[in-house]
């Protein structure tokens, strides 16, 4: 079972709906769905709110660290919890995928993605979880960290809001861990 859904992403005004954000874009909206709302923890070092999803209690978690110590504050919940990285479930943005592509995976490498990397290094381990939202690549000769910190267009806004729509709709399932089933129909 997952227990706890983290966001990745850069706090601030000017990072708030970059194509990097969309982790923390999707969990805004999931926590606004389940009526929750969230605390400033500061010995997280994130924001953490808790609810309900199926019949599963989990907590969520923006850490504001700034995506390259995403690790920092995620360690920090899960050790306090006692949590295991195989009930973590993280949302990033994808490069690799197209502009509102949805895949989900346990375990692997950090694919050049900073804030996995940072995590997988702070729980020594891979073995979590990720909600992959494609976010396309950018244009030859542009750079991608300019591209990731960039707002996308309405129709890439449009079509993150469909894939957003369409993983809640698998979120009971995965909480529930019932895997195969969410990973065969996000995945396909």
């Amino acid at each position: 079972m997952i227990k706890l859904i983290v966001g990745l992403g850069n706090p601030g005004r000017q990072y708030e709906k970059t194509r990097h954000n969309a982790g923390f874009l999707f969990l805004d909206g999931l926590i606004t769905e389940l009526g929750c709302a969230w605390v400033n923890e500061s010995r997280f070092q994130g924001l953490l709110a808790e609810g309900s999803i199926g019949s599963g209690k989990v907590m969520f978690l923006k850490p504001e660290t700034f995506m390259n110590r995403s690790g920092q504050s995620v360690a920090k919940v899960v050790r306090y919890y006692k949590l295991l990285p195989e009930e973590i479930l993280v949302v990033h943005d994808e490069l690799d995928f197209s502009v509102g592509v949805v895949k989900l995976k346990k375990d692997g490498g950090h694919a050049g993605h900073n804030g996995l990397r940072d995590i997988i290094a702070h729980l020594g381990s891979k073995e979590f979880y990720r909600l992959r939202i494609g976010i396309g690549r950018p244009a030859a000769g542009k750079q991608v960290v300019d591209f990731v910190l960039s707002t996308p267009s309405k129709s890439e806004l449009e079509l993150l809001a469909k894939a957003f729509g369409l993983c809640r709709g698998y979120l009971a399932q995965i909480v529930s861990g019932d895997m195969v089933a969410a990973m065969n129909a996000l995945n396909s």
